[in-house]
């Protein structure tokens, strides 16, 4: 079985920083396409951001200039720094991956609290 495990999420203050993770276990053929959404309560999930083997990168408008995506392929981990939070940041995130065992599927981590104070 495959899972996606987050860790990181907190607490933090307007202008502060957090560092999500999420490593994938299990039977894994090759991760293509990782990445991070969100959900704000009353709000659907939106696109974080996405990093796909190779390193390409995409962000949300929103985010772009404060959060940085990136992966460790042998270690099967996606991470998200994000710095200069503000509240509207306040959510729950969730890492997604396509993961190849016998065949190609979208992953779900559980997801992980992040909540900015003004």
């Amino acid at each position: 079985q495959v899972q996606l495990v987050e860790s990181g999420g907190g607490l933090v203050q307007a202008g502060g920083s957090l560092r999500l993770s999420c490593a994938a276990s299990g039977r894994i053929f090759s991760i293509n396409t990782m990445g991070w959404y969100r959900q704000a309560p009353g709000k659907e999930r939106e696109l974080v951001a996405t990093i796909t083997r190779g390193g390409s990168r995409n962000y949300a408008d929103s985010v772009k200039g404060r959060f940085t995506i990136s992966r460790d392929n042998a270690k099967n981990t996606v991470y998200l720094q994000m710095n200069s939070l503000k509240p509207e940041d306040t959510a729950v995130y969730y890492c997604n991956a396509d993961i190849t065992t016998t065949y190609s599927y979208q992953y779900w981590g559980q997801g992980t609290q992040v909540t900015v104070s003004s």
